[in-house]
């Protein structure tokens, strides 16, 4: 394995332990060797680490089985999902779930990754339907063309909105930007 079969997003196991790679950056250096400069996000405790691998590095990319899951709901520290299939439910630290928490919905479709039969990682949709729970009202008159205004939604992800937006409306966000896509008719 190559620094350059590397990537965001994928998942890796290295020194024995699953992680997944947030941030990648390919760097080549004139007459040097290929590094990959990676944040690395520890699979089961959330840890992040920084790490460059060069082309020898001891590292597998592991391949995860995808299963249609259903989010049901949080209890403290701890979130369920159930399979859609089976009906097994799940649990998934905070830590875990932390970069897809702010867009997490009860009852909510969801794929689950899971490695050699244990769930490690929950993929979101591209895109969520979420409810404004609070944003200024715009200011009639402005008519400056992309003007954006902050909003809190439902689940208290914060996100710019345009000024046209008001508490109750229901929005599409980009789940891999966490930016505003579309208002939606409900």
């Amino acid at each position: 394995m190559g620094v350059s079969d590397l990537g965001k997003g994928k998942v890796i196991e290295y020194e024995g332990e699953l992680w997944i790679i947030e941030e990648y950056q390919h760097v080549k250096k004139a007459q040097g060797r290929p590094v990959a400069q990676c944040r690395l996000r520890h699979v089961k405790t959330g840890k992040v680490i920084p790490q460059n691998f060069f082309d020898a590095a001891p590292v597998k990319i592991v391949q995860l089985e995808e299963r249609p899951m259903q989010y049901l709901y949080n209890s403290g520290n701890l979130y369920t999902f159930m399979d859609s299939e089976t009906f097994d439910q799940y649990m998934l630290t905070e830590e875990q779930v932390a970069d897809v928490k702010p867009y997490l919905k009860e009852n909510m479709e969801v794929s689950g990754l899971f490695y050699q039969g244990t769930f490690v990682k929950v993929e979101l949709p591209l895109t969520v339907e979420l409810q404004v729970k609070h944003t200024d009202p715009g200011v009639r008159g402005d008519t400056v063309s992309n003007v954006m205004k902050p909003a809190i939604l439902e689940t208290g992800l914060e996100v710019k909105v345009p000024l046209f937006i008001n508490p109750g409306d229901w929005v599409k966000i980009d789940t891999r930007t966490g930016q505003y896509v579309e208002r939606v008719n409900r």
